[in-house]
């Protein structure tokens, strides 16, 4: 025998009605008995609890409406569902209970009272409505049935709203009326009456407790609630999108999971299945292939040490605290049992070992009345000064994780606060039990969403790591990025499980923030099409206010407005990778502070292309420096352009032509002083040397001019030339004294003594720089370990790919730490 409760959105419609036939009719077929249950059609039961409102306050025009709106309802149900020949009969019995219970409500209106045992029988009209419609379409399909008023069989006490069986008498009764009954019973959920025969109702998720009561008396084999959703899930749907059905949870984990937050079944239920072992399989009727969840006294799963997280969404925090309370014994005795007397339920308690504080999570709507209680409870300590005014704190919410398996499962507070501390959750309390059932956590609400996400990612999806992108900069290394990371997408989805997903991007133009993904492949046209005016402020907002797990902000502009946003963002617990320069080559206190500000938060702040493009250049200067290694000097070619400037220039042309073959090539900047003025190898230096240790400031790097003044003072790139062109007698002079020399051009950056400086220097071929090529970069780092040979970096220090590739190694970076 099994029991099959099918809840409001089961039975709320033609269509979910059909299925729940199809169901039964498997179970008719394979000759399986089965007893069901049945809740009202879905807000029906809220219908209900308004007419009776608006009964008490005399507004009889709403009530009219209310009734008709439950009358047409079941009534357009059975047209659909029953040939023409068999609605009479079911329509006539809907009007007599309609009638009934117009009569109810005409009383209530009379008096403009709504007590609770009336309000339970106004309420007890859903149940019996839909289970007897359900009985009367099984008949139509050849199904043996019988409508079951529960009222009949299941025995309260006078508790009015939430009534308590009398399990011998209810059980005595089932046993009796189910001994030669032949068909499928479809009995009314909810509702049951007291030993005078007046309605009670058993209160929140009272069909399923009927379900669970039907099968202790009888000893079923299985308890089946059928729903709208495919069992108990790993998070809330709504907003983890990917939590998925757990296959199996033990009794006290489905406990534990209801009372944080999962509202498929209610504890209650539970109690009679407790009692008899019975299990409890959550399935759904829009999808009953799919197997569901079973609810049984033994669920281990030793690969899942946690089963599922589960939240309260609004709670307020009271914390009681001062020195009367250290070492005083009874204290939380009052405490609890003053909250007791008030009617104050208590969702989490925690405790300072020093005894100083008793901190305690309650609803909200209760929180005065804690309050006045606890200040009548301890007038005496208040006034004293041996207790601190009581405080109470709003907008806070629980996270719970729960698995039986956590107590041999270590690690697992190191995963949970870990978590969320990289994305930016701080925890306000915390609280275990010793059975180390469930860990607790209480979060300001903002935050709650994010906290889903990310425990969920942690524990469910830890071989599936995400990352959550904000692009800002398409030109052309921006560009390549996208390419790069299109083309490398299913690489990392299915061989590093990264699924890298883009969620805002932004150009000088328009910018488009997409809460589920904008396309690798299509970014340009979403761009285009969707996007809207770019407001750079607005960008940051929206990012924030999405409060996505596991987010970084990618820059790829090179000026300084983006930049000025980095503190903005950081402290929003978002990470940020750059190749801009101006963050870290302005200030020594904004570049201290963006570092300092990243390690408060537990995010990162990577700019590995802000030197040499994509060479290793700051990652192996902070591996010797975090190593203990002592960096004494550092030389390096900086600018890509450069070298390829000095690499072609051998006199055979005049330099002035050189430069504009670089310029028409796209080696230099649209206006190449912006390269030739030195302050981009001047930023490079200067940030090297501050990621040794040292204070600098820009204006402390020594720049020997390349060219004379007047041609930086040239008021056009044409005039620039022209002017240029003026000075090739002096570079073919330079050129001329090194070749004489057998040496060649270099413009160098130095680091020595703590002082940095650029130059260009003739250098011979005994020279670690002479043999340098094209666009190439090189960098030599002397330092304690490498005294006589220096640590050598070489390679393209300039170009789109090389520098987006460099970008992407970064995100890859983020990605490890915070996901990893």
């Amino acid at each position: 025998m099994k029991v099959l409760k099918f809840g409001g959105t089961s039975v709320g419609s033609t269509d979910s009605i059909k299925l729940v036939g199809e169901i039964l009719d498997r179970y008719h077929q394979s000759k399986e008995p089965v007893m069901v249950v049945v809740s009202a059609m879905k807000g029906v039961t809220n219908t209900l609890l308004d007419i009776g409102d608006w009964a008490i306050t005399g507004e009889v025009d709403q009530v009219s409406k209310g009734i008709l709106k439950i009358q047409d309802r079941h009534f357009k149900v059975v047209k659909d569902l029953l040939p023409i020949k068999a609605q009479s009969k079911v329509l006539a019995h809907i009007k007599r209970q309609i009638n009934e219970l117009e009569e109810i409500i005409h009383g209530i209106t009379l008096l403009k009272e709504l007590s609770p045992r009336s309000k339970d029988l106004v309420l007890s009209f859903g149940e019996r409505l839909s289970a007897y419609v359900i009985d009367q379409y099984l008949s139509q399909l050849g199904i043996t049935s019988q409508w079951v008023d529960s009222r009949d069989l299941i025995r309260t006490d006078d508790q009015f709203g939430a009534a308590s069986v009398n399990f011998p008498a209810t059980n005595q009764n089932i046993i009796e009326f189910f001994k030669e009954r032949e068909g499928i019973p479809v009995v009314t959920g909810f509702i049951a009456s007291n030993d005078n025969g007046q309605t009670t109702t058993l209160g929140r998720g009272g069909s399923d407790y009927t379900a669970a009561i039907l099968a202790g008396a009888v000893g079923a084999e299985e308890i089946e609630i059928w729903t709208d959703v495919d069992g108990v899930m790993t998070a809330d749907p709504n907003v983890v999108s990917r939590a998925f059905s757990l296959p199996a949870l033990s009794y006290v984990e489905a406990m534990e999971l209801t009372h944080f937050g999962a509202k498929v079944i209610y504890p209650p239920t539970l109690q009679p299945a407790f009692a008899k072992n019975i299990p409890l399989r959550i399935r759904n009727t829009f999808n009953p292939k799919f197997e569901g969840t079973t609810i049984s006294k033994k669920a281990n799963s030793p690969e899942m040490p946690i089963k599922g997280i589960s939240s309260i969404q609004e709670v307020s925090l009271i914390n009681v605290e001062g020195s009367g309370m250290v070492g005083v014994p009874g204290v939380a005795s009052r405490l609890f049992g003053a909250l007791g007397r008030s009617g104050v339920n208590i969702i989490l308690i925690t405790q300072a070992s020093s005894e100083h504080s008793i901190c305690f999570a309650i609803n909200p709507e209760q929180s005065e009345v804690a309050r006045q209680s606890l200040q009548s409870e301890f007038n005496f300590e208040l006034k004293a000064g041996l207790l601190n005014p009581i405080l109470i704190e709003d907008q806070y919410s629980i996270v719970a994780i729960i698995g039986e398996n956590m107590r041999r499962t270590p690690g697992i507070a190191d995963r949970l606060f870990g978590a969320l501390g990289k994305n930016g959750v701080n925890v306000v309390a915390i609280a275990q039990g010793s059975s180390e059932l469930n860990v607790s956590v209480v979060i300001d609400q903002h935050n709650l969403p994010k906290a889903l996400k990310v425990l969920h990612g942690a524990f469910f999806l830890s071989n599936r790591r995400l990352l959550n992108l904000f692009m800002v900069g398409t030109g052309l290394i921006g560009k390549t990025l996208l390419s790069q990371l299109q083309k490398q997408y299913e690489f990392f989805y299915q061989e590093r499980l990264l699924d890298i997903r883009l969620i805002g991007v932004a150009n000088t133009r328009k910018m488009l923030i997409a809460d589920e993904g904008i396309s690798l492949n299509d970014w340009q046209d979403e761009l285009d099409q969707n996007g809207q005016p770019t407001d750079l402020s607005n960008f940051i907002e929206s990012m924030q206010l999405l409060n996505l797990p596991n987010s970084v902000f990618v820059d790829n502009t090179a000026g300084a407005t983006v930049p000025s946003k980095y503190f903005e963002v950081l402290k929003s617990s978002i990470s940020i990778v750059t190749p801009n320069k101006v963050a870290n080559s302005q200030s020594m206190d904004q570049y201290t502070g963006l570092k300092q500000t990243a390690f408060r938060k537990q995010v990162k702040f990577l700019y590995e292309t802000n030197v040499g493009a994509g060479l290793p250049v700051i990652k192996s200067l902070n591996e010797l420096v975090l190593s203990g290694d002592r960096i004494t000097a550092i030389e390096g070619v900086l600018s890509g352009t450069i070298s390829y400037i000095f690499n072609s220039f051998d006199g055979s042309k005049p330099f002035s032509k050189i430069v504009l073959e670089a310029q028409q090539k796209g080696f230099t900047e649209p206006d190449p002083r912006d390269d030739l003025n030195g302050m981009d190898v001047a930023r490079k230096i200067l940030i090297l040397a501050r990621e040794t240790g040292l204070s600098l400031e820009l204006s402390q790097v020594e720049i020997e001019p390349l060219l004379a003044p007047e041609c930086f003072e040239a008021p056009s790139v044409e005039a620039f030339f022209e002017v240029l062109s003026d000075q090739d007698p002096v570079m073919e002079a330079k050129i001329k004294q090194a070749s004489d020399q057998g040496k060649v051009l270099r413009y160098i950056a130095k680091l020595q003594n703590g002082k940095a400086s650029i130059s260009l220097e003739p250098v011979g071929a005994d020279h670690l720089f002479y043999a340098l090529s094209g666009s190439d970069n090189i960098i030599a780092y002397s330092s304690d370990r490498y005294q006589e040979k220096p640590l050598l970096i070489r390679g393209p220090g300039a170009g789109a790919e090389v520098t987006a590739a460099g970008v992407f190694a970064d995100l890859v970076e983020v990605s490890d730490y915070l996901v990893g």
